[in-house]
């Protein structure tokens, strides 16, 4: 995670502390994370961030330093973002995605329905835009997204958010139970069982996603290397 650990939002399914105005961004920091990754001896590096609203470009800069200096330094790893939405700013998307990352990631999170209330400051339609646009500029990136269960959503909700995902060119999918971080945060309204995991799984293969992770486990980050030669086909 880079650009810090205090994000201007404040979701209710998110334990990251919030702050209207963190700490600028560590120039260094592009340079520490490539050498952890080397160090690491790692094959795949998922590069994600908190929500910095008060940067002009969203904190797009930071991603694009990070991916070309580890494109010159470690370019056997393949490489996958999972970024903010910008507020929807293409050129911030540009910047990200002018860099080729193998995969483009940006969590819808839930379903229309609920996102006023879970997602703090975000808009349903502005986060598929985000991957429309990723997936506009870049036609060999492969885009990802991912959502949540549990979190008050009926099933038929779920269904429609697949097909929204689809219809703006979302490639990559995972489905994981929402757990509660504290009595803050939004309660869980049920747990879905692996079975229900596997339905919407295969569903979403037959909606046409090249690579789906869906499992109570599944994160954003789950076996994320899987989706890297995933065949695309739109």
């Amino acid at each position: 995670m880079i650009l810090g650990n205090q994000c201007t939002r404040a979701c209710r399914f998110c334990q990251v502390q919030s702050k209207l105005r963190p700490a600028p961004p560590d120039l260094n920091e592009p340079e520490r994370l490539v050498n952890s990754a080397l160090t690491m001896e790692l094959k795949h590096v998922v590069i994600t961030s908190v929500a910095r609203d008060d940067l002009a470009d969203g904190g797009a800069n930071q991603f694009a330093r990070c991916l070309s200096l580890l494109k010159e330094r470690a370019r056997h790893m393949s490489s996958e973002v999972l970024v903010p939405d910008f507020l929807g700013d293409e050129s911030s998307i540009a910047l990200v995605s002018d860099q080729n990352p193998n995969i483009f990631n940006h969590n819808l999170e839930t379903v229309r329905r609920l996102t006023p209330k879970i997602r703090s400051g975000a808009q349903y339609d502005r986060s598929l835009l985000v991957l429309k646009t990723a997936k506009k500029l870049n036609p060999q990136q492969q885009t990802k997204s991912g959502l949540m269960l549990g979190l008050g959503e009926q099933d038929e909700e779920i269904v429609q958010a697949l097909q929204d995902l689809r219809s703006n060119d979302c490639d990559q999918l995972t489905l994981g139970q929402y757990l509660r971080p504290s009595p803050w945060h939004h309660p869980v309204e049920r747990y879905v069982t692996p079975e229900k995991f596997a339905d919407f799984g295969a569903l979403a293969k037959t909606l046409g996603f090249a690579h789906v992770e869906s499992g109570p486990l599944v994160r954003s980050s789950y076996h994320a290397e899987r989706g890297v030669y995933a065949q695309v086909s739109h």
